[in-house]
């Protein structure tokens, strides 16, 4: 990533924004949701769910749960979904999933909305899209009587950043795709672009060339960006990012 970019996800985690990253495996999401940990403010309290503990946050306040499979007679399981339940009565500051692939997304949105500002998890996708649409069946799965339009409404009100990563042809990983949550039209969640890599071609060698491209708008989280005292240096990334594109 350029250093534009990596400001303005600096600024988004210290600010508390509910965060998604999206990717395919072994793209970079965990790596990058343990860089994105270390601006969490260490007097937060910090719930972290795992099917195998992975990130390594340096807070003094983290408690790490981790899910059980059944044992050999079929009992003892222990899945995200309980774990989510649980972490929400340990009073957290911020509930981060190390990957939600199943009806826990549901208890990670509804959580998102009540409070748990700051919380962070990774999604299997291709593009920042079809995260939002992985995370709708996801929720799907954890219930049945919820049309889509309370699905897309509640995905909208928790989530303020879509970040995608990818593992491109060259073998560099890289964030492709900056997107805000910005409301909903009609039946379409609507995603307004913060940052994004645009290629130019390649090298000799075969290594890509590109410029993370920033338009220079004010997103729709901007006011939480205030409230953090951070607004400038905010504004200051995105026109650096826009600059270098122009240059």
């Amino acid at each position: 990533m350029s250093q534009p970019l990596a400001t303005v996800l600096e600024i988004a985690a210290r600010c508390r924004l509910n965060i998604m990253i999206s990717g395919g495996t072994g793209s970079g999401k965990t790596t990058l949701l343990n860089s994105l940990s270390h601006f969490i403010d260490p007097d937060e309290r910090i719930i972290t769910i795992e099917d195998a503990v992975e990130l390594q946050l340096q807070q003094r306040h983290v408690v790490q749960l981790e899910t059980r499979a059944a044992n050999v007679e079929g009992h003892g399981e222990i899945d995200q979904r309980q774990l989510m339940r649980n972490a929400l009565r340990m009073r957290p500051d911020r509930i981060i999933i190390g990957e939600v692939r199943g009806p826990e997304a549901f208890d990670m949105m509804q959580a998102m909305n009540t409070g748990h500002n700051g919380s962070m998890s990774t999604v299997h996708s291709n593009s920042a899209r079809d995260a939002l649409d992985r995370i709708e069946n996801l929720i799907l799965m954890g219930t049945n009587n919820l049309p889509m339009k309370a699905i897309r409404t509640q995905i909208v009100n928790a989530l303020d950043l879509l970040i995608h990563v990818e593992r491109m042809r060259d073998g560099v990983r890289r964030v492709t795709e900056v997107k805000e949550i910005s409301g909903i039209e009609g039946d379409v969640v609507t995603l307004g672009n913060v940052f994004s890599f645009v290629s130019h071609g390649q090298t000799s060698d075969g290594k890509l060339r590109g410029a993370f491209e920033s338009t220079n708008f004010k997103p729709s989280f901007f006011p939480r960006i205030e409230y953090f005292g951070l607004a400038e240096a905010f504004m200051e990334a995105l026109t650096a990012g826009a600059i270098a594109v122009q240059n």
